[in-house]
């Protein structure tokens, strides 16, 4: 740790004011005794706890009430192709449910234990390495989840008898295996050193080394775990505008020559999708460009420390995405999109209605100030 009140940054040092100069040494042997004497200079703040507490609450009751959802939905479900769908998405859900419980306990506890001094961040202690491997693995899952079952409904809305041979619940759940598994070799990388997990600031997370003393096998591991994130999200982006577009081209179709249309499920699965997909872009972007980033030594070097705040706003962002997805499976829902139709519509009728009796009303007013003038 840097002892010195001089700003100092890749560039060089620049002296602060002159008034600050008189007591520097004293001011430097000040922090030094601080530091090691006192621990809980190091705390983190109170806030940071009361955050990650309301978060995981939240996200782990969204994700309930979600599996509920899910649940009483697959009891009732009769189409083979709604049945994989069902699978992936109550998986994706159970996925977030423990991407909240398991890295956010480790999260509180650290955080009531008062964190960990930047001098022991880069200690390879059990606590950190689980934390970490957690927090890669319950990232790259969710990201996963979303571009299998965006090529699952691409390829039931294009090919639909190619998709009632191939997809069925056995080979779905073997997918999911798959899909587990290749997260967690992911996640368990730094075991073979390559790669490495290191705490994070304020002391109370780990996550991959990108900021500090930054080696080879971290750079190819940041670039593994951006790269293959960002590529998830752009294999759903394309597969689900496929899906759009070719449900919008059968729409068409159906107005044209007066066939029907296409089946509501569909539509209500690649909706659905769709708002998976636009809040893993939101929410995991940031996190995910940002690592791509601080691969570049020049960058990090100017300034580390908005480098930190930058890593830790990214993933409070990044967490948000396991609270937002079960929400957007809940409000996205056939019978929710038929109610707010419904009462919409009503609120557009009573409107229209009001608009019409005002100018009835007003009408004979109008004919009576023409006659008194006339």
């Amino acid at each position: 740790m840097m002892l010195s009140m001089d700003h100092c940054n890749s560039s060089g040092c620049l002296p602060l004011h002159p008034l600050f100069n008189q007591s520097q040494r004293e001011v430097g042997m000040a922090m030094t005794s601080l530091t090691r004497g006192n621990f809980s200079l190091w705390r983190p703040p109170a806030s940071g706890l009361i955050v990650a507490g309301l978060s995981m609450t939240l996200g782990i009751l969204s994700n309930i009430v979600a599996l509920i959802i899910l649940a009483n939905a697959s009891n009732h479900v009769r189409r083979r192709s709604k049945a994989s769908f069902l699978l992936f998405a109550t998986s994706l859900v159970a996925t977030d449910f423990a991407g909240h419980v398991i890295p956010g306990a480790l999260v509180l506890r650290l955080y009531l234990s008062e964190g960990t001094s930047p001098q022991d961040y880069e200690s390879a202690d059990p606590l950190c390495q689980f934390l970490g491997g957690s927090m890669v693995f319950f990232g790259l899952c969710p990201l996963f989840l979303g571009c299998a079952m965006a090529a699952e409904r691409c390829l039931g809305v294009t090919q639909p008898l190619l998709h009632s041979s191939l997809v069925t619940t056995t080979r779905t759940k073997v997918s999911l295996s798959v899909i587990w598994l290749a997260a967690l070799c992911v996640a368990l990388l730094p075991c073979f050193q390559l790669g490495s997990y290191t705490y994070q600031h304020p002391g109370t997370w780990c996550f991959i080394n990108v900021l500090e003393d930054t080696k080879q096998a971290d750079v190819a591991f940041v670039l593994l775990f951006s790269g293959l994130g960002l590529a998830s999200l752009a294999v759903a982006f394309v597969c689900n505008t496929i899906s759009g577009l070719t449900l919008v081209r059968a729409r068409m179709r159906r107005r044209t020559y007066n066939r029907r249309s296409a089946k509501s499920h569909d539509i209500e699965m690649v909706v659905q999708l769709v708002g998976i997909m636009v809040t893993s872009c939101i929410c995991w972007s940031p996190l995910l460009i940002f690592g791509l980033i601080t691969v570049h030594s020049s960058i990090m070097g100017q300034d580390l420390s908005t480098c930190k705040t930058l890593m830790i706003m990214g993933v409070r962002l990044a967490s948000w995405n396991q609270i937002l997805d079960p929400w957007v499976y809940i409000l996205l829902r056939r019978a929710v999109l038929r109610k707010i139709y419904i009462i919409t519509k009503r609120q557009a009728d009573l409107k229209a209605s009001t608009f019409r009796r005002w100018e009835v009303s007003s009408f004979p007013n109008s004919e009576k100030n023409a006659v008194n003038k006339v």
